[in-house]
């Protein structure tokens, strides 16, 4: 990609991200995500109605007046998006609508001061990005998006799963993007749910789900490059999902339509637990 398209494209996605998060987002997700405790803030006077397993029983002594301990929240969340760019990625609009959600996240993630961290993965995890925050970490990870050029063609998520186990040992909000064209992960998946808070985003295009009937097909894996004819002459044909995981924590996402509803449904189910 030229780099004067490729500014451009950064910079667009960044003002859609932008506007969404300012409207839609910044509430929810921010109700949606609590912090990882209650960290001590400071010691004031009792009031009438505080908690009083939060009295501070040597400072009440010492001063012969009753003394509370106050408590905030700890806000600061480390977030990674795992993503996987293997080559059915892709097809169609995936991979725009990819960098647009995941630019959504990370930017929602720095208005509340929490970090973003990105692997990149196919057959192989191809790429780490570190966790940090700021606007510049946010778009160099929407450039690495739509300029990664990765070394395979396959995926391989329990691989990205076990990998990302191993190096992140800090419970983490780990949103998993993908269209979920593979199998035997399953257990690799609850292993992470166990250790983190996993969000499985699926994008999908509708062509991915039906054969219409009618023809005679001869089908290319993306990943793979095999061929294989498929006579279907009488009936649409549904392919079901892959991903054989929990319902509750899965979004999916199809690219012909808005993205924006079923984040933000999510994100209002998740406020309410």
């Amino acid at each position: 990609m030229q780099s004067t398209e490729l500014a451009k494209k950064i910079r667009r996605i960044e003002i859609k991200s932008n506007k969404l998060v300012d409207e839609i987002f910044s509430g929810e997700y921010r109700s949606g995500f609590r912090g990882k405790g209650m960290e001590f803030e400071t010691i004031r006077q009792y009031i009438p109605g505080d908690d009083v397993r939060s009295i501070d029983w040597n400072v009440t002594a010492r001063y012969n007046k009753t003394f509370v301990k106050q408590f905030v929240e700890e806000r600061e969340l480390n977030m990674f998006l795992l993503i996987d760019m293997s080559r059915s990625n892709s097809f169609g609009q995936k991979k725009e609508i990819i960098a647009e959600i995941s630019a959504t996240l990370a930017i929602s993630a720095i208005r509340n001061n929490d970090r973003v961290g990105v692997v990149f993965f196919t057959g192989k995890v191809e790429k780490l990005i570190p966790s940090k925050n700021g606007k510049k970490h946010v778009l160099s990870i929407i450039e690495s998006i739509l300029n990664f050029q990765p070394q395979q063609s396959d995926t391989n998520i329990g691989n990205a799963l076990q990998y990302f186990n191993r190096i992140e040992k800090k419970r983490s909000v780990v949103f998993l993007i993908s269209d979920f064209l593979d199998d035997g992960y399953e257990n690799e998946l609850k292993v992470s749910a166990g250790r983190h808070d996993l969000i499985r985003i699926r994008v999908v295009d509708r062509a991915e789900e039906t054969i219409p009937a009618g023809a005679i097909f001869i089908f290319e894996d993306l990943e793979t490059g095999q061929t294989f004819e498929m006579d279907n002459l009488k009936h649409d044909f549904k392919i079901a999902p892959t991903d054989g995981g929990s319902k509750r924590n899965l979004i999916t996402v199809y690219t012909d339509e808005d993205y924006v509803k079923p984040l933000r449904q999510f994100f209002k189910r998740r406020g309410k637990r």
